[in-house]
Formats: C-alpha cells, structure tokens, sequence
C-alpha cells in the first residue's frame, strides 16, 4: 500500500506546475494530521513550496533562468477559494490579463467572491477578494468565467475579428463547445458573441 506521502506527491505530480493547493484538496487520502505531516515533509524537502499558511505549490520553474517562478495567482486563488468553501470570479481586468488580452503588467489580481474582503500579499504582488453577490457564479467551468469576464470587459464595441481570433485559439473546439453550454445565462450580446467565437474553432 501506498504511503500518505507518496499518494499526496502523486495528486500533485498529476496537476502539473503551478498548482496551488491546500489540505482539503487531499483528505480523501487520509486524516487531517497524516495530510498536514505528508505535506510538510514535501515542503521540507523542496517538492511543494509554501506560499501562505496552509497554502502551498507546486512550484514553476523558469526554464531560462533555471530558478523556481512565482506563484500562478489565479491557481493561488482558487486554491483558497476552495480551503474556505468561496465560490468566485475573475474580476473584468483580471480576466482580461489572464487571457493575454491585456498589455499591463497588474500588480493586482482582484477576484469577486461570495467570502469575506480580503487582500492577500505574495512577494510585490497582491490578490485581493472583494465580497461580492455572483449573479453569474453558475459557470462550470473556469475558462466560462474567464471569457465572459473579459468580453464585458472589451465591450462589445471594442471586440474585434482580431479579438475573437485570439480568443478562439485559446481552447480547443471541444472546450469551446463546453464554454457555449455552460454561459447561455450571460447577457444577451456577451452569449451571441461566444456563440461568434465558437464557430471559429468547428472549421
């Protein structure tokens, strides 16, 4: 049988670089204090890193330079998110840089939430909670918050073929067809436009 430790490092491995996570994403795996002791160990020995109480990482490494990365904010967020049972979004200007869409470099990645206002600082950076009611928090998955965050944020006017290129390379068609089930609760012109992107990935 598999030890804590190993099973623990597995469920890491298995979601890659920049994962963020916490106990409760193991405590399938066994109690509370043999996951608190299989994830101490991994940070003692440099596997995971630990980037907020209770809160770690599976680290980036940049391949340039050969040194660990900073922490992925919106893994980080969603991680807490998860810890404290909040259900949240990315704010339109989030959204919008976690897509590339954006040419500013943020020092702010500002989540809407259904928990408590909270701002959390990581090295130069912060990630800030605003207590929110998410009228639009239904969304399956992540990459449906994403897009129709950062198409209200372009504005309808501002969305061009140039726009919905970029945005139809992001995912594949299958995810894309994915994002259409999952946002027909969203405006009226932010849906039609997702129907637009779509059918740019069928060809």
């Amino acid at each position: 049988m598999q030890s804590i430790e190993k099973k623990t490092s597995a469920r890491i491995y298995g979601n890659h670089r920049g994962w963020a996570f916490s106990k409760i994403d193991f405590l399938d795996l066994g109690s509370d204090a043999d996951i608190r002791k299989a994830l101490s160990e991994l940070a003692a020995k440099g596997t995971i890193r630990r980037v907020l109480r209770g809160v770690y990482d599976y680290p980036r490494i940049s391949k340039l330079l050969n040194t660990e990365m900073g922490p992925d904010l919106d893994q980080l967020a969603r991680a807490l998110a998860r810890r404290s049972g909040w259900r949240i979004q990315p704010s339109e200007n989030t959204a919008l840089n976690l897509l590339g869409l954006s040419s500013q470099v943020p020092a702010q990645s500002v989540y809407l939430s259904d928990g408590p206002s909270k701002t959390y600082e990581i090295g130069n950076l912060e990630l800030t909670f605003k207590k929110r009611t998410l009228k639009e928090s239904v969304f399956k998955h992540k990459e449906s918050e994403l897009v129709v965050q950062s198409l209200k944020a372009l504005g309808q006017a501002r969305i061009d073929e140039e726009i919905q290129q970029k945005l139809a390379a992001k995912w594949s068609p299958i995810m894309w067809k994915k994002i259409l089930r999952d946002t027909k609760t969203a405006p009226g012109w932010v849906s039609d436009l997702i129907l637009q992107i779509s059918k740019r990935t069928e060809s």
